[in-house]
């Protein structure tokens, strides 16, 4: 397979696993995901599928409504990608919010294996072109 293919199947995989988070479909969201995934986030750090989609619902059950919205995604070589999101939505018993964050997957036989998110964009591109560049 080459590289060109490899990285038009992480750009859609990514694409995907926003689709889901769109949805709200946990489930969806959580197959794109090793067993032993680990998601290091600005709240925390949740290691494995159950902590995953417990974050993920807890987030989730904070809104009337939510969307997600793929700006931007890369795909960076050596199954690294970069992708900035635009959450936004209604907060139970409260006004809109609007959310703009990073994503950096690490990706192993098209699963995600490490996910580091953050409302910092220049920093997460940063930390995801320097563990592409490990990984090479």
């Amino acid at each position: 397979m080459s590289e060109e293919s490899t990285s038009i199947e992480l750009v859609e995989l990514v694409r995907g696993l926003v689709d889901a988070l769109d949805r709200c479909d946990v489930d969806a969201v959580v197959s794109f995901h090793a067993p032993d995934a680990v998601l290091a986030a600005a709240v925390g750090r949740f290691e494995g599928v159950a902590a995953i989609r417990g974050f993920l619902e807890d987030w989730l059950a904070n809104y009337e409504e939510f969307a997600a919205t793929l700006e931007e995604v890369r795909d960076l070589g050596n199954d690294v990608t970069f992708g900035v999101i635009r959450q936004q939505g209604r907060l139970v018993g409260s006004g809109h919010v609007q959310l703009r964050n990073a994503m950096v997957n690490v990706w192993v036989d098209g699963v995600i294996v490490r996910t580091i998110t953050g409302p910092d964009i220049d920093e997460a591109r940063a930390v995801a072109e320097r563990l592409a560049e490990e990984r090479g």
